[in-house]
């Protein structure tokens, strides 16, 4: 798992959530902001996360409520120039489309990111309904686009949901691995910012070995940070980094110097 340090730089990452406010074609978009105001707006948070000393950003439309499974192209093209227009040129960074892991390979592949986050394997029942995604579509994208070294981070117990079938994290982890090649594993809580057991990452760790990194992908804070960090392989951190500690409200600089501060000495 050498690829991990020398992409991020770091052993055990930190990966920030850049939230882009909700985008045209869904309901919550502002169109008087625009997309113009969106892309000025994730200015000031992407500048406090990179000064803030985080490995990476990821960028992923967390407002688009309710989510879908399938984006419409007006929803993947303002996703891809958002990405464009604040991509950070000195640092690695990915993407996330809630929950269409075609729209997060199309735009990384156009964009020129690194990794994507999405569920790509199992069966769910969620809040979106009946849920099952097939991975080998992703990689199609990606032999389609010339685009196979973007790295696969497969949330094998993903938020708003519930697994159908009885099979464990750590069955669901090994199995990700092995059969759909995923890159990363990731271990969630039941919502955005939600910790799950620690037990849980543990048990995903244990299933897979060496053969992939398993992250902690909902639920770090300051004073959990350490913990996880004796089991899991890296974390993508967001709601804790905003503004008293809210999903939706703007980065908080002190709150990013303060969590990264908290991550690296627990390594």
């Amino acid at each position: 798992m050498k690829w991990v340090k020398e992409l991020f730089g770091h052993e055990k990452p930190i990966i920030a959530m850049a939230h882009i406010p909700a985008l045209p074609g869904t309901p919550r978009y502002d169109a008087k902001l625009g997309l113009d105001g969106i892309v000025e707006k994730m200015r000031t948070d992407l500048k406090y996360l990179q000064e803030g000393g985080v490995d990476a950003v990821m960028f992923c439309n967390e407002d688009d409520r309710p989510y879908t499974f399938h984006a419409g192209p007006e929803m993947v093209a303002a996703e891809t120039r958002v990405v464009t227009e604040l991509k950070p040129k000195d640092m690695p960074f990915g993407v996330d489309y809630l929950w269409d892991p075609i729209t997060a390979i199309s735009v990384a592949a156009a964009t020129g990111a690194s990794f994507i986050r999405e569920v790509m394997t199992g069966t769910y029942e969620s809040d979106m309904g009946l849920w099952s995604p097939d991975v080998n579509k992703v990689t199609d994208i990606q032999v389609r686009t010339g685009s196979l070294n973007i790295r696969k981070f497969f949330n094998v117990a993903p938020e708003f949901c519930s697994p159908l079938g009885n099979r464990s994290v750590g069955q669901r982890a090994r199995s990700a691995a092995v059969s759909s090649l995923a890159d990363v594993i990731l271990v969630s809580g039941m919502m955005a910012g939600e910790e799950p057991d620690v037990s849980q990452i543990k048990e995903a760790k244990d299933a897979v070995g060496d053969m992939a990194p398993v992250f902690l992908n909902t639920g770090a804070k300051i004073n959990n940070i350490a913990k996880f960090l004796k089991v899991a392989d890296g974390v993508i951190v967001g709601s804790s980094l905003k503004v008293d500690g809210y999903t939706w409200n703007p980065v908080d600089p002190k709150r990013v110097k303060e969590f990264v501060a908290a991550a690296r000495s627990a390594v």
